[in-house]
């Protein structure tokens, strides 16, 4: 199958670095060969809302790809079962006539549409994707040859735009990570295909819900240590790094990566939990108190790190910090310790104590 000529041009399209649009705009070039027609129409799905989002067509006017961007067509879709994976389906094969669905009574027949042939587009291995229209101005069924060939192109289509692939051009830069998850707007996560799961990368983690705030805060780049055990005891870190979805559908925010056993400028554990509390501009007195040492204690953790990372200020070593990624959140800290109070405080980046 891979040597039929439309699959190894569509495995291509899935292989290139080209952004999502122009992904979706080389496969409608390409039906003319693949599966002729007199208009096309691609959407991608947004499970937060249950609509869908156009990512390109061919053969229609403005006023039809409006239209098509109605909420009422979401419903319509599902409606006729366009969201199930299965073969595709004509009009003939709709479980209601088309003179009943008013994308086709208010547009598409208006527009000189009377036959049609859709089908959903889910990736190996089950993830919906979008769907994909074909639209004839002659009212004859679509051909059984035709309706098999997309049917069998369909995952192929589905994996060429995928959301995921931009994340995953992103995600090889990298280096060392050996996990990652994508993050939903609807709060969910799914799987980062390529990297496998991993421990803080759970929907109701800590680590997650940092980098989720991230995201809609606008970043596009972060990275942060987070502690895990070492089976014996001891504590280790791994680097999470978060990276924006620019390009892609608003569903997607972006992906968390995890690479093990980073480089932390040789900062303790210890260091690494003071220097996080820095970077969010507590002062020595608050972070005796909020990690239950003596402020003698504080005073010399500070100097070791503002040592090892070679910085001359409090407010440098913040920025070192955040810039490279080398400290653990305070989101990490257990508990406040019992029968200690703790300072009330506004954390910051712009309240940074200068030494």
């Amino acid at each position: 199958m891979p040597d039929y000529p439309p699959v190894a041009e569509i495995m291509e399209i899935a292989a290139s670095s080209a952004s999502l649009h122009d992904r979706a705009s080389t496969l409608l070039e390409g039906l003319d060969r693949w599966a002729p027609c007199d208009a096309a129409w691609l959407a991608l799905t947004d499970p937060r809302s249950n609509l869908y989002a156009p990512i390109g067509s061919s053969g229609l006017d403005r006023s039809v790809t409006a239209y098509l961007d109605r909420p009422e067509v979401a419903h319509e879709i599902e409606l006729i079962g366009l969201n199930r994976e299965g073969p595709p389906i004509s009009t003939a094969d709709l479980p209601i006539a088309i003179d009943q669905l008013s994308t086709w009574s208010e547009c598409l027949t208006p527009a000189g549409f009377r036959e049609g042939l859709g089908v959903a587009l889910f990736e190996p291995g089950g993830r919906h994707v979008g769907v994909l229209g074909l639209l004839y101005a002659d009212g004859r069924a679509p051909a059984p040859a035709l309706c098999d060939r997309l049917g069998e192109l369909s995952p192929l289509i589905a994996r060429a735009l995928s959301p995921m692939r931009s994340l995953l051009d992103a995600a090889r830069i990298v280096r060392g990570a050996v996990a990652g998850v994508v993050l939903l707007q609807d709060g969910t996560i799914c799987p980062l295909p390529g990297l496998d799961g991993h421990a803080l990368l759970v929907a109701e983690s800590p680590s997650v819900e940092i980098a989720r705030r991230s995201l809609l805060a606008g970043q596009v780049y972060r990275s942060f240590l987070w502690p895990t055990g070492n089976g014996s005891g001891g504590v280790e870190h791994a680097r999470l790094t978060v990276l924006a979805a620019t390009e892609l559908p608003a569903l997607v925010l972006g992906a968390v990566l995890v690479t093990p056993r980073p480089d932390s400028r040789g900062l303790t554990s210890r260091e690494l939990q003071v220097l996080g509390l820095v970077v969010e501009g507590r002062s020595n007195q608050q972070i005796a108190s909020r990690l239950a040492v003596a402020l003698g204690t504080v005073a010399t953790h500070v100097e070791r790190l503002l040592d090892k990372l070679e910085a001359p200020t409090r407010t440098v070593a913040a920025v070192r910090a955040e810039r490279e990624g080398c400290y653990v959140p305070p989101a990490s800290l257990p508990p406040h310790p019992p029968g200690r109070k703790t300072a009330r405080t506004q954390p910051s980046s712009l309240s940074l104590n200068i030494r």
